[in-house]
């Protein structure tokens, strides 16, 4: 089965290294989640992630139920890029010996309150002893049409939900010893999957799809390589989130470039055919949620970023850089 192209980076050239070594051995890969078919014809969508106590999340940041939260709606947030809706989730907990049976309790609470919030239920888990705490999230879910990120078209315009920058500013005032604004904090801990954002999209022809877990600049590489085509993003046009500008001010960089290179924002970048853009603007306000038209799809390959009729070049998060 083909593999899905994916763009650059070390963290993605080692699952291009696994992706050799499995071969045969191996579905298709590199898509937000494995897509098994069903009888009736919907697809069965399965994803995976792991939130890592140092690396994603600190115990002096983030409450218990909050650290649960979150590693349940990274996970969930796969769903939301395929189009899906949510059966539910398994979580496997690693714990050291200074978490208490009362921690370990709150955060599968956060882990089952994020799921509820978006229809589905704690499915199951594990739990076992080691040196670090993380939680592992397995997400199991069921799309009708599921939106790879293979099939952007040329002519297509280019989406995204929500804003953007809010989860990085966050940690910036971390960082920097300040506790951040209440709507950047929140941005961080108790990120919402965009579930049922996802589903509209998909109902409304959307062509591909990811979530903006690494940030714009790096994630839209990897839709564009998938899809073989070329985006070309106005960051001007970037929805900037509570907590951007004054972040952004103090590393002298634009508000846009900011936000463009921030990760974790779990909203989702899509492209859809120009008919569909009515049905974008009528829906926010039923869901809740803006969608902005931030660039086009061209015939090509790779991203073009534009700032004020310049074009720039800014990369997305990469865990192995």
């Amino acid at each position: 089965m083909t593999h899905l192209p994916l763009g650059p980076g070390r963290e993605f050239d080692r699952i291009r290294a696994i992706e050799a070594t499995l071969g045969a051995r191996a579905a298709a890969l590199g898509d937000d989640c494995a897509l098994i078919p069903l009888d009736n014809g919907d697809m069965m969508a399965l994803s995976t992630d792991t939130s890592l106590e140092g690396t994603h999340f600190r115990r002096d940041w983030l409450t218990p139920e909050e650290i649960g939260w979150r590693a349940a709606a990274s996970a969930l947030s796969d769903l939301a890029a395929e189009g899906a809706e949510v059966i539910g989730l398994l979580a496997a907990l690693t714990l050291p010996g200074d978490v208490t049976d009362a921690m370990a309790t709150a955060i599968m609470s956060g882990v089952g309150a994020c799921v509820s919030e978006v229809g589905g239920k704690v499915l199951g888990g594990d739990l076992t002893r080691g040196t670090s705490l993380s939680v592992t999230v397995t997400v199991v879910g069921r799309a009708p049409r599921a939106v790879t990120r293979h099939g952007a078209n040329a002519g297509d315009g280019v989406w995204v939900t929500g804003t953007l920058g809010s989860a990085r500013a966050a940690l910036a005032a971390w960082d920097s010893g300040r506790e951040p604004r209440p709507t950047a904090r929140i941005a961080f801990a108790r990120p919402l999957p965009r579930i049922a954002a996802g589903r509209f999209l998909a109902d409304v022809g959307a062509t591909a799809m990811l979530d903006l877990s690494d940030g714009l600049a790096g994630d839209a590489r990897h839709l564009a390589a998938a899809s073989g085509v070329a985006l070309d993003i106005d960051l001007a046009k970037l929805p900037i989130g509570a907590g951007v500008t004054e972040a952004a001010s103090a590393l002298q960089v634009s508000p846009a470039v900011f936000a463009a290179e921030g990760g974790e924002d779990y909203e989702l970048l899509a492209t859809l055919p120009p008919r569909s853009a009515a049905k974008l603007k009528q829906a926010a306000a039923e869901l809740r949620v803006p969608f902005t038209l931030i660039g086009s799809v061209h015939a090509g390959e790779g991203v073009r970023l534009h700032l004020d009729g310049q074009e720039i070049s800014i990369a997305g998060y990469d865990h192995f850089r």
